[in-house]
C-alpha cells in the first residue's frame, strides 16, 4: 500500500507542472501522487473507498472520441473519514489481465454483496470500428477485498454496451445499473438497439428530437448478469415531455449515478460539453425523472464525473477537476460536502473559489 495524506505538500504530480494555485478552488485534491478522476465511492464496513480511473500521461492530443484519456489500470483510495488520511491501493486490475479488453478502462463503479466486491469497468473490446477502434462493453471482476486485485470474468457482461456503469441497490434488495455515454462513449451507435461500427461520433445532431438516454437495468442475483433488456432512463422537462437533443445544458450526455433519500430517486449526472453536473427525480428506479436543475457548476476542465454518498448524517460529493495538471486528461478527484433545500432539491455547489 502507498499511503498518501488528504491535500499533502508537493509530489510528483504537482512538481511535474509547477503546482496551482489552491486559492482558486474550493477542495483540494484527495490524492496528489497520482491523477485520478471518474470517482464511485461507497461506505463499505465503516470505511470509505473510492473507486477511480487511474489517468496517465499521453501525447495524444484531445478529441471527441477522448482517446486522450488512456487509462488501462485501477487503484482504489481508501479512508475512515472525509478529511482524514488517504490510503491508495496497489493496482486492483489491469488492462492486460482482461481477456476481452484492448485499451481504455474507463470510469468504474463498485458494489458488494455476501462477502464479495464487485468491481464494474467498461473498456474498448479487440473489434474494430471506422476509426480503428473497438466497441465499449461493461466487465464484471470480483474480490473478497474491497481494494482488490480483482479478478475479471472472461467475457464482458452480455447484452452491455457503452460506458459509465454505475451500480445501485434499492431498500427492497434489487440492484440496478445505470450506463452509458455519447460522443466518445458511443451510445449514439446504439440508437437502434444494434451496434453500429460506421456510425456518428457524436450525437444524432437532432436538437428538436428527444434526446439520446441514458439506459438502466436491473440485475440478476449473480451481480454479474442483467435480468431484463436495458431501457431508456427518460428524462423529462417541465412541460411533462422528454428534455431535446438541443438542450445540451439539461440532456443526459454521460457519468449517470443514482441514489434515493426518502422516498425519491435522484438520477444525477454530467451534461457534457456544458459542463454541469445535473439531476432529475422520481418515483421508480427506472424513471422516467423530472429535470430539477444543475447541482455543479463547471469545474477548471473538460469532464465533470461524479458519485454522491452519505456518511456520518451528511451527504458528500465526489467530482473531479484538473488543478494538479492543467491537463483535461490528467485529473485529480476531490470531495465536498452536499445540501439539500427543505423541499429536496439540492443546493448548487460553485467547485471555484470567487
Amino acid at each position: 500500500m502507498v499511503a498518501a495524506l488528504l491535500c499533502a505538500g508537493a509530489t510528483a504530480a504537482t512538481a511535474q507542472n509547477g503546482g496551482a494555485d489552491k486559492s482558486k478552488f474550493l477542495s483540494q485534491p484527495l490524492v496528489t501522487s497520482i491523477y485520478t478522476a471518474d470517482p464511485s465511492a461507497h461506505v463499505f464496513n465503516g470505511k470509505i473507498y473510492v473507486y477511480p480511473s487511474h489517468d496517465v500521461p499521453t501525447d495524444t492530443p484531445d478529441d471527441d472520441l477522448g482517446n486522450e484519456y488512456a487509462m488501462h489500470d485501477y487503484r482504489v483510495l481508501r479512508m475512515d473519514r472525509i478529511g482524514g488520511p488517504v490510503t491508495i491501493g496497489p493496482v486492483a486490475l489491469d488492462a492486460k489481465d482482461v481477456p476481452w479488453v484492448s485499451k481504455q478502462m474507463w470510469a468504474p463503479d463498485a458494489a458488494y454483496k455476501n462477502g464479495t466486491y464487485y468491481l464494474y469497468f467498461p473498456a474498448r473490446d479487440k473489434s474494430k470500428d471506422k476509426n480503428g477502434l473497438g466497441a465499449f462493453k461493461i466487465g464484471v471482476a470480483t474480490s473478497k477485498n474491497p481494494m482488490g486485485p480483482f479478478k475479471a470474468d472472461p467475457k464482458p457482461i452480455a447484452g452491455s454496451f457503452s460506458m459509465d456503469p454505475a451500480v445501485f441497490t434499492d431498500t427492497d434488495g434489487k440492484t440496478y445499473m445505470y450506463f452509458g455515454g455519447i460522443w466518445g462513449g458511443q451510445l449514439q451507435r446504439w440508437k437502434n438497439g444494434v451496434y453500429d461500427p460506421n456510425g456518428s461520433d457524436t450525437d444524432l445532431l437532432k436538437d428538436d428530437q428527444p434526446a439520446l438516454s441514458g439506459q438502466v437495468v436491473r440485475m440478476n442475483a449473480d451481480m454479474k448478469s442483467f435480468a431484463e433488456k436495458p431501457r431508456n432512463a427518460v428524462i423529462l422537462g417541465a412541460d411533462g415531455q422528454p428534455v431535446k437533443g438541443g438542450e445540451h445544458d439539461k440532456r443526459f450526455f454521460e457519468g449517470s449515478w443514482m441514489f434515493k433519500r426518502g422516498g425519491t430517486y435522484y438520477y444525477t449526472y454530467s451534461t457534457g460539453d456544458t459542463h454541469f453536473l445535473a439531476y432529475a427525480t422520481g418515483t421508480s428506479p427506472y424513471g422516467p425523472f423530472k429535470y430539477r436543475g444543475h447541482f455543479l457548476l463547471p469545474v477548471q476542465g473538460w469532464t465533470t464525473h461524479h458519485s454522491i454518498i452519505q456518511d456520518a448524517g451528511k451527504w458528500w460529493l465526489f467530482y473531479a477537476d484538473t488543478q494538479l495538471s492543467n491537463k483535461n486528461h490528467l485529473r485529480n478527484v476531490k470531495v465536498t460536502e452536499l445540501f439539500f433545500n427543505p423541499d429536496g432539491s439540492i443546493k448548487t455547489i460553485d467547485p471555484m473559489v470567487k
